[in-house]
């Protein structure tokens, strides 16, 4: 556990999935952003407000848990660790299947 100024983090688990969660939340927004831009016309109002409200919830949530598993990880318990990694792994295959099918159905 490395101490910087009073704010303790350890390489363990929590915090490289909060460095996950750091670097993949503004890739997301940007490629969310990008998406809408392109196939925002077609959608119905409905859809684009429900695109617009995760493209601004789940950026921010991302962040901080982002911060908060990278600066409070190494308190946490193995088996909350393992729960932080299989929930990551649920955000980051809905995230790509989003994206993956926003890019098949803009290519149609």
């Amino acid at each position: 556990m490395n101490t910087l100024s009073q704010i303790n983090f350890g390489a363990n688990l929590a915090s490289l999935l909060g460095i996950m969660y750091l670097l993949f939340a503004p890739a997301y927004l940007i490629v969310t952003i990008i998406l809408l831009s392109q196939r925002g016309r077609r959608l119905t109002s409905l859809a684009l407000t429900l695109y617009i409200i995760q493209m601004i919830f789940v950026p921010l949530f991302m962040l901080l848990s982002g911060l908060i598993l990278f600066f409070q990880g190494w308190r946490l318990d193995p088996v909350l660790q393992f729960g932080q990694f299989l929930s990551s792994l649920l955000i980051i295959y809905l995230s790509v299947k989003d994206i993956v099918i926003n890019a098949v159905y803009n290519n149609r």
